[in-house]
């Protein structure tokens, strides 16, 4: 018979197989049926004794056993005699008859003892509770080479007095697919919200390894002529601990001795139950120690690929487990294509999106300025997010925020209108009265042309004065801006909703009045689109009260920081665009220094002895210095790791912070080439960013990322 399956901590596993012993020569099949076999034997010899005296409740099920169709044993009395039926005998093969009416020890010899089948038994009954075995294995009769497969149910028989007379098998279709059909539906819906290649790769490792207990995982996807792959392996430190990290790809070569590129070519399954699959292309001793591998083939019209998963112990691929494996191979695929279809999409409507926006922000020199833009979570189409800063012809400086409703190429497109027409505008006459109605004009006279009446455009417009700090509002129908208030004499920072008058979105006419403020050295304030606050199910001024709470509560005004706080401060998900502008008053001015960083190994050791060198220079305290140098060389190495192309590193510093930033011009949207943002490397960036640093964060731009990270100052002695 065959060993039990097991519930392993990473969800249903194969059982261990084994096969019944052969009979020995000369036993030859009488063609009798089982019950005919059953009514012919002399019982009188066996504990049961005579069928005429057999207790009534073990003669019911007797004959219950012998009238099923499926295959049915019966193990009575202590010394566990054998009974069966004709579809048992079947499973039983060379065994039958000899083994009906002898004790169970004798009839199966060696494979009672194996773990499975006596044990099972005598313990269903010694306690008298049932047990389902997931998973077996059983050997037909000699000269058949497939074997049967079947998921057996134990319970035990009372007799009329209630006592254990025996215990009933029942051997069926196994529910072990069931539980893994179950895992199955599990990673299809998984797999309906991966909207890029890193996650469809996250799902499925995480799928492979825990619903088949794995030693070995490999997704491997096509990279121009090549191959790129993701890993894992039992006990491994993963990259992807924590979800804001994004797998790390490792390149390989089309060799056809690797089972990945073989299967990803050839489209066909491979499987090995024991020997070398990897050796001739191993890379390290996990691979070496694989025994047993699956290769599925990923294809599709636009991709080619392969998942691979294996183990360190020889494991024979049932039936039920191949197809089970080929079907999730099937989904990975599908997934994987509209994965790169979203990347090739989402790319274009990114790099769309933030080419209307602008590269570079003014720089002042008491005033610092921040802004982020990120994609909604569908992120396939270009949006009517945006946000401008620019220099007036009177030394002002001018701060816009907006939202034209849509998410398609339309809105993008009436978003370049309005912010180049803004400008226009405003270099004319700054007022932001005049600067609305003229939009107001414009985005009618678009939607008269159109014949659609629903454009829809709020905006946000302020003219800040660097001379004493003051600030003149007016809003078309947009949130209005959050102000945070530096502590006085160590009191604790505050904020607020600045008061801005209401007024009509652009394009329905109406009359705009303005309000006015005074950043005060140390305070900031904070444009930011709906996106940020609003959430499905719940009320605007919920979302609106934890950003004014966030911006309170954050150690620093400083602008990055603030538009990094508000893209996380209320809780959930949103499908719309996010857009956030910060403006800071600083409290001194700030010393800075920015350097280029070719991409070659001696990179981050250059680095390293300029950015020790003007830290120094500046009187920064050696702690500081020592832990922004660490963060500052891992994020270079990542940058030129994963971007590939030179990384320019900026060191700000004032009487309250450091802030460093690392940025890389690798192109976003790849749809073939993969890059990793940066916080990839082995997990260990971002574990040193949280440790080390008081705030850090991400900003995309045009092309590439800027990574970020602040040291606050305060209480920390300067030389």
């Amino acid at each position: 018979m065959v060993g039990s399956g097991g519930y392993g901590s990473g969800g249903l596993r194969p059982s261990p197989i084994t096969t019944l012993p052969a009979q020995t020569a000369g036993t030859q099949h009488t063609g009798l049926g089982c019950a005919a076999l059953v009514h012919a034997f002399d019982w009188s010899g066996t504990s049961l004794g005579p069928i005429t005296g057999w207790d009534p409740a073990v003669r019911a099920a007797v004959e219950l056993v012998l009238a099923s169709p499926l295959p049915m044993l019966l193990t009575v009395g202590d010394d566990f005699l054998v009974l069966y039926n004709d579809a048992y005998a079947e499973v039983l093969g060379a065994l039958h008859p000899t083994a009906l009416g002898t004790p169970a020890a004798r009839a199966f010899g060696p494979a009672w003892d194996q773990p499975g089948l006596g044990d099972v038994i005598q313990q269903v009954h010694r306690t008298g509770r049932a047990i389902l075995e997931p998973e077996s294995q059983v050997q037909f009769a000699p000269g058949h080479t497939e074997p049967a497969f079947y998921t057996r149910g134990h319970s035990v028989i009372r007799s009329s007095r209630g006592a254990v007379a025996g215990v009933l098998t029942v051997a069926a279709e196994t529910t072990h697919v069931i539980h893994r059909l179950q895992s199955l539906g599990e990673l299809t819906a998984r797999l309906a919200g991966a909207l890029t290649i890193d996650d469809v790769t996250r799902v499925v490792l995480a799928y492979a390894m825990d619903s088949f207990d794995l030693d070995h995982c490999v997704l491997a996807v096509d990279d121009g002529l090549a191959y790129r792959y993701v890993r894992r392996i039992r006990g491994e430190m993963l990259d992807e601990a924590d979800e804001r990290l994004p797998p790390v790809w490792r390149r390989v070569s089309a060799d056809p001795a690797a089972p990945a590129v073989a299967a990803a070519e050839s489209g066909r399954a491979t499987f090995v139950a024991d020997g070398e699959p990897l050796n001739a292309v191993a890379t390290d001793r996990h691979e070496r120690r694989v025994r047993a591998l699956a290769a599925l083939p990923l294809r599709t019209p636009s991709l080619r690929g392969a998942l691979t998963v294996g183990f360190r112990r020889a494991h024979v691929w049932l039936p039920a487990e191949r197809a089970l494996l080929k079907a999730a191979a099937e989904l990975v695929a599908q997934a994987a294509e509209r994965a790169r279809r979203f990347e090739a999409q989402h790319g274009t409507a990114q790099l769309l999106q933030r080419s209307m926006l602008p590269e570079h922000l003014p720089e002042l020199d008491m005033f610092r300025i921040a802004a982020r833009y990120d994609v909604g979570v569908d992120g396939n189409a270009a949006g009517g997010d945006f946000y401008d800063a620019f220099h007036l012809l009177d030394g002002r400086l001018a701060m816009v925020l907006g939202d034209v409703a849509g998410h398609d190429v339309r809105a993008a497109a009436v978003m370049g209108q309005v912010r180049a027409a803004l400008r226009a505008l405003a270099l004319t006459d700054p007022a932001p009265p005049s600067v609305l109605a003229g939009l107001d004009r414009l985005v009618g006279s678009l939607g008269a042309e159109s014949r659609n009446e629903e454009i829809f455009v709020t905006i946000v417009y302020g003219v800040l004065d660097p001379s004493d700090g003051s600030v003149t509002l007016a809003s078309a129908g947009h949130p209005p801006p959050v102000l945070r208030r530096a502590g006085q004499g160590g009191e604790p920072a505050t904020a607020e909703l600045v008061k801005v008058p209401p007024g009509a979105p652009l394009g329905l006419g109406g009359r705009w009045q303005t309000g006015t403020l005074r950043l005060e050295p140390g305070d900031t304030i904070l444009m930011f689109s709906d996106g940020v606050v609003e959430r499905r199910g719940r009320p605007l001024n919920d979302g609106l009260d934890a950003l004014v709470t966030a911006a309170a509560a954050s150690p620093s005004g400083d602008p990055r920081n603030m538009c990094s706080l508000a893209t996380a401060a209320v809780e959930g998900t949103t499908d719309d665009d996010v857009a956030v502008l910060a403006v800071e008053h600083a409290l001194a001015m700030s010393r800075s220094a920015t350097t280029q960083v070719a991409a070659e190994p001696t990179g981050p050791s250059r680095v390293r002895q300029w950015m020790t060198t003007r830290l120094r220079e500046w009187g920064v305290p050696e702690p500081v210095i020592g832990a922004a140098i660490l963060c500052t060389s891992e994020l270079t190495t990542n940058a030129l790791l994963h971007a590939g192309t030179p990384a320019q590193v900026h060191i700000d510093l004032n009487a309250e912070r450091l802030l460093v930033s690392v940025a890389d011009t690798g192109t976003r949207g790849s749809v073939i080439r993969a890059r990793a943002d940066a916080l990839a490397s082995r997990g260990r960036g971002l574990g040193l960013i949280e440790e080390l640093s008081d705030s850090w964060g991400t900003d995309p731009t045009v092309r590439g990322s800027t990574v970020w990270f602040e040291m606050l100052l305060a209480g920390k002695a300067r030389a």
